[in-house]
Parts: structure tokens; sequence; C-alpha cells
């Protein structure tokens, strides 16, 4: 077998109203809708990395050390969006009172991200990541 690239990715909600709020009111993502508030869309250019991230790692990102703080949800799966502004998408952000767990925070990679706990358990980021963005 040979994986040619992710055709899907996304959350499973309990709450589709809550989840609407981030991904479409805030991120700005339109979806479709379909019988049963099944929300998707195909206007998102595909994913540029899929990768098994440690708990350890994302927590040391985020936290500053190893341990995944017991009053934080432990995520389940990360999803990281590139858009255009990190400091305005992250100012709406907190805007909106979502959780911010890193604040346009420069990664040693070079990539610049915030990220925040979605409602359904996603370690969801918001970045800028020169490598993946292609030349003006």
């Amino acid at each position: 077998m040979k994986v040619l690239f992710i055709a899907g990715f996304g959350p499973i909600a309990a709450d589709v109203g809550v989840s609407r709020r981030l991904y479409e009111e805030t991120l700005g993502i339109r979806f479709k809708v379909e019988e049963g508030e099944y929300l998707h869309t195909e206007e998102i250019e595909g994913a540029r990395a899929f990768a098994i991230w440690p708990l350890d790692q994302a927590a040391e990102s985020c936290f500053g050390s190893g341990e995944w703080p017991a009053d934080v949800v432990r995520p389940q799966a990360w999803l990281e969006f590139d858009v255009e502004d990190v400091d305005a998408a992250t100012r709406e952000l907190e805007e909106r009172g979502y959780r911010l767990l890193v604040r346009n925070r420069t990664e040693p990679w070079s990539q610049v991200v915030t990220r925040l706990i979605s409602p359904e358990g996603l370690l969801v980021g918001v970045t800028m990541t020169p490598w993946m963005r292609k030349p003006a």
C-alpha cells in the first residue's frame, strides 16, 4: 500500500454549533451543510504534513515542560491552519474568548504558532510556516 495524500481530516463534534463557532465564524472556513448537520468543505488546500507528535513534545511546545497539565484537556490529535496573519488571528481568537496555550510563539524551526484546545479536544494551531509557503 502507498498513501498518496491526506484525503480528509476533521474533528468529531458532540456539539456541532460550538465547533462551527471556531472553524467557521472565527477561522473563516465556509462549509456546505448536509443532512444531520454534517459540515464539510473541499475548498481548503490539503495537509502539507502528517506526523505522529509525541505528547511530551507537544507539552514542551505548549507549556515548556514535558508533562501535559492535568487541568487542560489532553489532545487526541493536532491540526494546524497556516494563516495570512498570525498576530491578527491570535487577537481574534482572544477576542472571541478562546483560551490560548501559546501566543505567537516562534518555534526553533522558525514556525510562528498560536495554539488552543478545540471544543472537540484537538490541539489546534494557527501558524505561519515559512518553508511551506509558495514564493511570492
